[in-house]
């Protein structure tokens, strides 16, 4: 979260769409690999997606639609955690008699493990638990464990300790990054050797770049159930997910039930077909709680002047952008999308070109030159088509560079990198808190050398100290309101030119029941909900 995962024989019950057999096979598509199949390293929305059902954290996400999907529910431990000491100290308790995959007893010590291998791996989810007392410094020594996360084997009991309160904590112990593995599990990338799992499917077979397969977890009914109703068991044996670069062929795939679901949108010259031909039947359409954007490169020219970068918020038309998108994004001015709690709608950038120009021409940049990065999926590569004529518009000699979706966020990441000026961008959220679009995109704590999530490398203190301090409290009505003033605020300084809040459809073939498919609002289409009619 592959050469195409070769399918096994037909003896087998369910190839492809054409079994309507419980037991069988659902084959997947998607367009692009996830960044990794590693709970403590994927980052992506089809990560997200691969891995839900997988490997299942101490707390985990309510297998539900909709707003009802945002509820931490237990997860691997018995209950919600004991919070004491000022917001402090959590106290959770593991569930009795797990087994991992390989039937490897699961151990609370193995959370503690889970949490720094995340730190070895200088994961992407590193930030989430910085604030466990001795993160920080097992990140610089890389030994001695964590000292604020005390674990027994025998009783199953889980002390965390913060060094100040975090009212994300619980949030965040509800991602895969924080889900228990083997102690031995190698602090490396095992995206191609995937480790044990705890959840009702287990990743037997990832080809990276091509494809991946699940067959169901064999420790599941006999040691896991207690996991249910938290984690449904799941309808079909098998999951095939082949990588199909060409969303035109996803969708003939689906059409002719080749495939039984396709994980991302049509492309945007047939989205409108498919829409009207399958609605209600195979295709149904969700809200997400996400923001697409162009990012500046804050540090250097010419996005290092705010006028340049107010100026290029004022000349990009969110309506042109819709139309490329085909209706599959609602324009956006700003960083919270709606459903996210704080967001209040703002229009700080109504889009005027001869507003833009005159900034620019108040700023006067010295450096004219602008590289636009890109991936090369369908609509954004015509969003940033788009843009690059936006910017030599306003007078830029501009340069676009398309790069391959699989690799696309591991090199604007990257520091050394060169000519990262702007490009596209999304996220999604990775949890249903408004310090997830703020702490890892805006604050100075996302800018690394390799894996940054700031990709404006945008750092300003005041900004990146109210980001810390709300992160500190519980959400409320007055921390929504702030979180809503911050949103303002970040938007005056201009580091991103949003552009677009997304939909997401779940497109199927005729076998599969498009009524049963829940569509959880942090991780997309749950695969245990998919089953045959």
């Amino acid at each position: 979260m592959l050469a195409i995962v070769a399918a096994l024989a037909c003896a087998v019950a369910g190839c492809g769409g054409g079994s309507g057999a419980q037991s069988g096979t659902l084959t997947a598509t998607f367009a692009s690999f996830p960044d990794s199949l590693d709970p403590g390293l994927s980052f992506s929305g089809e990560g997200s997606t691969a891995l839900y059902d997988t490997y299942i954290p101490l707390l985990t996400y309510a297998h539900a639609d909709g707003e009802a999907g945002s509820e931490v529910v237990p997860g691997l431990a018995t209950a919600m955690p004991k919070i004491s000491d000022g917001g402090r100290s959590y106290e959770l308790t593991l569930r009795k008699g797990l087994r991992y995959s390989d039937g490897s007893p699961v151990r609370a010590s193995d959370f503690a493990h889970a949490i720094e291998r995340v730190f070895l791996l200088n994961s992407p989810g590193s930030p989430f638990y910085e604030d466990i007392v001795g993160a920080k410094e097992f990140a610089r020594s890389r030994q001695g464990g964590i000292r604020g996360i005390e674990t027994d084997d025998r009783s199953g009991r889980i002390v965390i300790h913060l060094v100040a309160p975090r009212g994300t904590f619980v949030n965040e112990l509800g991602l895969p990054f924080a889900a228990p593995l083997p102690a031995a599990t190698p602090a490396k990338d095992l995206t191609a050797d995937s480790p044990p799992a705890t959840g009702p499917y287990e990743i037997v077979r990832s080809q990276p770049g091509r494809g991946w397969e699940y067959l169901r977890n064999p420790q599941w009914k006999a040691n896991n159930a207690a996991l249910v109703p938290e984690v449904p068991a799941g309808h079909v044996s098998r999951i095939d997910v082949q990588i199909v670069r060409n969303r035109s062929s996803q969708v003939d795939g689906v059409e002719r039930g080749r495939y039984d679901w396709m994980g991302n949108p049509p492309p945007a010259d047939r989205y409108a077909d498919v829409e009207a031909t399958y609605e209600g039947s195979q295709f149904d359409v969700h809200p997400t709680v996400s923001t697409y954007y162009f990012w500046l490169n804050t540090t250097q020219p010419p996005f290092d002047d705010v006028r340049v970068r107010r100026a290029v918020n004022l000349a990009v038309d969110r309506a042109a952008l819709e139309r490329i998108y085909a209706g599959q994004i609602v324009g956006t001015e700003q960083i919270l999308p709606p459903g996210m709690p704080g967001y209040r709608r703002i229009e700080p950038y109504p889009h005027s070109l001869a507003k833009a120009m005159a900034e620019i021409a108040a700023a006067a940049p010295a450096d004219h030159s602008i590289t636009v990065w890109s991936d090369n999926e369908s609509p954004n590569d015509e969003a940033a088509a788009y843009y690059q004529d936006v910017l030599e518009e306003l007078g830029f000699e501009v340069k676009l560079k398309v790069v391959d979706a699989d690799a696309y966020f591991g090199l604007i990441g990257n520091s050394t990198t060169a000519e990262l000026d702007t490009g596209v961008a999304n996220w999604f959220e990775d949890y249903p808190h408004p310090n997830d679009f703020f702490q890892p995109l805006i604050s100075e704590d996302g800018i690394s050398k390799t894996e940054s999530t700031n990709l404006a490398r945008f750092a300003d203190p005041a900004i990146s100290g109210e980001i810390a301090r709300l992160g500190e409290q519980t959400l409320g009505p007055r921390q929504e309101a702030e979180y809503a003033a911050l949103d303002r605020r970040t938007m005056e300084e201009a580091p991103w030119v949003p552009y677009g809040n997304a939909t997401l459809p779940t497109f199927v073939s005729s076998a599969i029941d498009l009524d049963e498919v829940v569509f959880n609002p942090t991780f997309s289409q749950d695969l245990t909900s998919f089953r045959f009619k």
